[in-house]
């Protein structure tokens, strides 16, 4: 199939594009390359991926590795977001580009409006134009918001989110859901639950917690490390997205909703432990109130999507955290 991947320089969409070429897919990917964190890891995963950063031209297509195409370009142009469309016409789009962070969200909301809202609308308005079979797209667990009945069920209200990030993804819900009454888009969107693994996102608390711990910095801990979190391999996740691209929604539901984690929560401090394990070294914490944004405990159900395709996670916690260890120690040079 002819497969669009959007923020494919992204943690989530790097491992998507290079699953999806390892299969056999025509893969087109785009990416801004913005530098919400260092824009040297997107380069490096771009590389991986066959991509030479000395022919970056905004909106030109760079051929990667055999079956792999990257374009540099902004979701929020509209106009080549939809002539890239036109030029393609995709099967299946899964757009997991986005302005990420839940505590970033509270001091720069105008990137989350733009990239998560008018972003994702031009995604949407594209694919109405160029039907495709399937759009699968990326929402969060943060739109469950300030629900405390656990675990999270996608049938659970989520009108009550307490940062602006699950706004804008809570957001994109109505409009994916909109534009599928109206135009009968096949869609189905995604709630993540905490993704992590090697060549993750450096703002994410794991990631930071590695350059603390290994730089001797104190470590945040916050609500005196009482918060839990659905820690869901990225290996995982990507197997979840490839066996339900081939199953859009059919008849008169074309737009659904799945959440997609683990489905077992753990304690952030127990998480911390296997870091300090696997790294070799002691965290020094300092305990913290909760912060604005925070909700104590994340939990996916999951049997929905496990109804539907089969989904069934595998790698367990202390696994997943050694894998992120080994690629951590060897992308920052650092002796095991």
């Amino acid at each position: 199939m002819k497969i669009l991947v959007t923020g494919a320089a992204g943690f989530i969409g790097f491992h998507m594009s290079k699953a999806l070429v390892a299969e056999g897919h025509e893969v087109y990917g785009l990416d801004n390359l913005n530098a919400y964190y260092d824009v040297r890891l997107k380069y490096a995963r771009l590389q991986q991926l066959g991509v030479g950063m000395d022919n970056l031209i905004q909106g030109k297509a760079i051929a990667g590795t055999k079956g792999f195409t990257f374009y540099y370009l902004d979701l929020i142009d509209g106009a080549n977001i939809m002539a890239l469309f036109a030029d393609l016409r995709p099967d299946v789009v899964i757009h997991l580009a986005a302005q990420a962070g839940v505590r970033h969200s509270i001091y720069h909301p105008q990137s989350y409006l733009d990239s998560n809202i008018q972003g994702f609308f031009n995604i949407l308005e594209a694919c109405r134009r160029n039907p495709v079979k399937h759009l699968v797209y990326a929402s969060s667990s943060s739109v469950y918001g300030s629900n405390t009945d656990i675990p999270f069920k996608e049938s659970d209200r989520t009108n009550r989110p307490v940062s602006l990030y699950g706004a804008t993804k809570k957001a994109g819900e109505i409009l994916a859901h909109s534009y599928v009454e109206l135009y009968k888009i096949p869609s189905t969107g995604l709630r993540f639950f905490t993704v992590y693994g090697p060549w993750g996102r450096p703002d994410m608390a794991y990631y930071k917690f590695a350059d603390q711990i290994m730089h001797d910095d104190t470590i945040d801990v916050y609500n005196q490390g009482m918060m839990e979190r659905d820690f869901t391999y990225i290996d995982d996740i990507i197997n979840g997205i490839l066996a339900l691209i081939h199953q859009p929604p059919e008849n008169e539901d074309l737009h659904r909703i799945f959440n997609i984690g683990r489905s077992r929560p753990v304690n952030l401090l127990v998480f911390i432990e296997l870091l300090e394990k696997h790294l070799g070294k002691e965290a020094r914490k300092i305990f913290l109130p909760i912060q604005p944004g925070d909700v104590p405990s994340t939990w996916a159900d999951t049997t929905a999507l496990k109804e539907l395709t089969g989904y069934a996670p595998v790698t367990d916690l202390d696994e997943g955290i050694r894998k992120f260890v080994a690629w951590y120690k060897s992308y920052k040079d650092i002796p095991n």
